[in-house]
């Protein structure tokens, strides 16, 4: 491992990296339920996963594995209906797409040289119906965070450095539980939310050592995205996340997506001085497979090797393609 890695990974792990070190999902918009529990089962009972290469070709770079589960418990209860379904809904059970109960378990998995991360989170969100066309939703999720740095693979140019020495030559373990809050409102087009995330900053439960006490921060989510038909075969979709906690500042995201039949589409984004992301996608009924490829901006080439991203989800009820009469309806765009 050469020496720039260690001492990058240092910097960002124990140092403080500012943005750089936040967690980033390219295709954000897939993994709602992530940031904010009020959306878990807001696209109804979906299994999803993504696999991040961040830094492609840098030795050690980072990797970054998620996988979730979002059910809906009203479905579940319900004995007179199959629940792993491969008929399409009608219109009225499809407006009831969104879960009024979900579930969600997120497994997530991050690697960066000698560090590494495991978190598993189990949300809960709910909705009520304000209108025909409104919904408000809130949902809390309580997660566990397992930290684990060798610091017998760390080197330093200066082996008395006080900022690392607490960490160097042994295995450093550090596990945190915390809680997430979210409110959002929704309708069949759009969304808007916000969330508290790790809402205690660790405090909640904590084993292990302290080497990272000092990094735990309450992170402010903000989502927004809509969607519309143009004719009957395309569709735009734009999507946008803000996040700040006190320890990584301010990180602005977007994403717009031209949409094709409901069957494939492509997509650009912008992470503010950080990166620019292409992405495209082909979803198959319940099937949907996409990749983005992100390259920093000119400000963030520190590191100047592109991050790729490959995302896969399988929705466990059938989405509707066409009205009861076989004819297109164009105008229920369903992918966001």
């Amino acid at each position: 491992m050469t020496r720039f890695i260690l001492w990058v990974c240092l910097v960002m792990i124990v140092g403080g990296a500012q943005a750089q070190n936040r967690k980033q999902l390219a295709n954000f918009s897939q993994y709602k339920h992530y940031y904010n529990p009020s959306l878990t089962g807001h696209e109804g009972a979906v299994l999803r996963s993504a696999y991040r290469n961040q830094w492609t070709g840098f030795e050690d770079a980072p990797k970054t594995i998620l996988a979730s589960a979002e059910l809906d418990l009203q479905k579940l209860g319900r004995s007179n209906r199959t629940f792993f379904s491969s008929q399409s809904a009608s219109r009225e059970s499809e407006r009831e797409l969104s879960a009024q109960h979900g579930l969600g378990l997120t497994l997530f998995h991050d690697q960066f040289g000698p560090a590494k991360e495991t978190q598993a989170a189990l949300s809960y969100g709910a909705g009520v119906r304000l209108s025909e066309e409104l919904s408000l939703r809130w949902g809390t999720a309580v997660t566990y965070t397992f930290h684990r740095l060798d610091g017998n693979s760390l080197t330093v140019d200066q082996e008395n450095d006080p900022r690392f020495s607490h960490v160097l030559g042994g295995e450093n373990r550090s596990g945190r539980a915390d809680i997430n809050l979210g409110l959002s409102l929704t309708g069949d087009n759009f969304y808007l939310g916000y969330a508290m995330m790790e809402v205690t900053e660790g405090k909640l439960a904590s084993s292990g050592g302290d080497y990272l006490n000092d990094f735990y921060a309450r992170r402010h989510v903000g989502q927004i995205g809509y969607r519309q038909s143009i004719t009957d075969v395309l569709g735009l979709t734009i999507n946008g996340i803000y996040q700040h906690d006190n320890v990584n500042k301010s990180t602005l995201e977007g994403q717009l997506k031209a949409v094709y039949d409901n069957l494939f589409w492509v997509s650009g984004g912008y992470r503010n001085d950080l990166a620019y992301t292409l992405g495209a996608g082909l979803r198959l009924n319940q099937l949907a497979i996409g990749y983005t490829y992100e390259t920093p901006t000119q400000e963030a080439r520190a590191i100047d090797k592109a991050t790729n991203e490959v995302t896969l989800s399988y929705h466990l009820s059938a989405l509707k393609r066409s009205s009861g009469n076989g004819r297109r309806r164009g105008a229920d765009l369903l992918i966001w």
